[in-house]
């Protein structure tokens, strides 16, 4: 824990013992729990006691110019064609309770529409870290299972963008040192390709496979970073706001989140550790599908 940083937990839905928790006052106030309006509304009647604010937005958040949205997208034809890169200034989902999307727009509105409380909202990208999201366990699964091959749609060219738990702790810090109102975008340098991922990993744990690039993105091929069109997110705004600069880059920083999660499962099921993620996964590790798909283009061949 850095000097100077108390870490306390307490339960947000108990008023008084958020209230106890900030004690006296706080410089900042970094949250990255906010899921409801509400949750916007109960920081702001914390104005007086805390100096600024940090809140966990998201990159879905963005929608495109014929307001085709991330949480909506089903079809190729509905998933959203934003610009690369995405600026700040993107046109967001309407505000509302429908999803995870429109939340966090309404929670955004709340402090933007604001300036009693400096308020900075990051809309992070795709995030991994030791501990934190665990899309990385897609390929990490793999290696400790010993495929020789992996199979990936699009030729490997999907693009999501990702940011590691150290970077946004950068961005964190530089927007405590530095209050406003504003949002901010939150995403490594030089965003990587799902082929560019695999191979991190793969490297990350010693590991060789071959690589079977598909033209398609249909299963079993579909990773958490496959999308029929790239999302990539500009970090000038940044650089120019707080000064930010990348500490890291993607494939220094998924080695400790790879390392991580071979350490973490060694005597516990991936499922309980990743209970969130293994309802996403739960068709991801098929692999008599992929040896069966495998075998066909080797007949074919």
């Amino acid at each position: 824990m850095p000097e100077g940083v108390e870490h306390v937990r307490v339960d947000r839905a108990d008023e008084k013992a958020l209230r106890d928790a900030v004690g006296d006052g706080a410089d900042v106030l970094v949250d990255f729990v906010a899921f409801e309006r509400e949750h916007a509304e109960q920081l702001l009647s914390l104005s007086g006691l805390v100096g600024s604010l940090v809140v966990l937005s998201t990159a879905s958040v963005y929608s495109d110019g014929e307001g085709r949205t991330l949480d909506e997208a089903k079809t190729l034809a509905e998933f959203p064609r934003y610009p690369v890169p995405i600026r700040e200034r993107q046109p967001t989902v309407v505000p509302g309770g429908a999803t995870y999307s429109t939340k966090k727009a309404a929670i955004e509105r709340v402090f933007l529409d604001q300036d009693a409380l400096p308020a900075t909202l990051i809309r992070a990208g795709a995030i991994y870290g030791p501990g934190g999201s665990v899309r990385e366990w897609y390929f990490v699964k793999r290696v400790l299972d010993r495929r020789r091959c992996v199979i990936l749609g699009d030729r490997g060219r999907s693009r999501f963008h990702p940011i590691s738990t150290e970077n946004l702790a950068e961005l964190i810090w530089l927007a405590a040192e530095r209050p406003g109102r504003r949002v901010l975008n939150a995403g490594d340098p030089g965003p990587p390709t799902v082929l560019e991922i695999s191979r991190a990993v793969a490297a990350a744990l010693d590991h060789e496979w071959t690589e079977v690039l598909l033209p398609t993105l249909d299963e079993p091929c579909e990773t958490p970073w496959s999308t029929p069109r790239p999302v990539v997110l500009d970090m000038t705004e940044a650089a120019f706001e707080v000064g930010y600069r990348p500490v890291t880059t993607y494939e220094r920083a998924v080695r400790a989140m790879c390392e991580w999660l071979v350490e973490a499962t060694k005597d516990r099921p991936w499922q309980e550790l990743m209970p969130r993620m293994a309802e996403y996964l739960q068709d991801s590790f098929d692999y008599a599908a992929e040896d069966e798909l495998l075998g066909g283009l080797v007949t074919a061949g």
